[in-house]
């Protein structure tokens, strides 16, 4: 029942915060944590660009992305399985690349440059590396790279959940933005990890 309970509630987050991105269709282009930025990068086309391209590819991303990891889903249609992966690879790829640049403008400096810039390399790795193992048919290799992958995507979901807490915290944004750059994607990568060795040691014992 539990886990029943969280895997819903993983799916509900990630189909909600994939949506996300459109609210930015109807809302001001201020909304949300552009409100932090300066009118003038704004005017940065490049930024913009890139922008918008990396909230709307990851946002697909995220909303289909948690669907692989489905086994009803994997065993009922297998070449739908495949179709979704491949949407999920060319958009994680590209959300993954754009984020490299705009994380150059991130709130609070270097630091938490350095922090998106590292979530966006190891996603676009993880992402690759999944994609060239079932290509060569390394499906036990491609499952725990997609695994990285997601966790690493998921990363969306997991800002918004450590953001406020850290503000409220610190009582400072700029302070928990720098943290959160951080804190949004390692601990998902060490869960991933521990999934992966636990999955490991299962199929050892059997």
């Amino acid at each position: 029942m539990t886990k029943k309970a969280l895997w819903i509630l993983f799916a509900t987050m990630a189909i909600l915060i994939g949506l996300y991105p459109t609210l930015y269709l109807f809302l001001d282009k201020k909304f949300g944590l552009l409100s932090t930025k300066d009118n003038g990068l704004f005017k940065n086309i490049f930024w913009s660009l890139s922008f918008y391209i990396h909230i709307i590819s990851g946002g697909l991303a995220l909303l289909i992305g948690w669907t692989q990891f489905s086994k009803k889903i994997r065993a009922r249609n297998l070449t739908l399985h495949r179709q979704i992966g491949k949407i999920y690879v060319i958009s994680a790829l590209i959300s993954a690349l754009t984020s490299l640049y705009i994380a150059i403008y991130s709130t609070g400096g270097l630091f938490t440059s350095l922090g998106f810039i590292c979530l966006g390399f190891i996603w676009f790795y993880t992402t690759l590396t999944a994609f060239i193992q079932i290509k060569k048919g390394m499906i036990a290799n491609h499952e725990k790279m997609m695994l990285y992958s997601y966790a690493l995507c998921f990363a969306a979901v997991t800002l918004r959940i450590w953001l406020p807490l850290l503000v409220i915290l610190f009582n400072d944004f700029i302070s928990a933005y720098k943290i959160v750059a951080w804190l949004c994607w390692i601990p998902n990568l060490l869960i991933a990890f521990l999934i992966i060795k636990r999955i490991e040691k299962r199929e050892t014992i059997s």
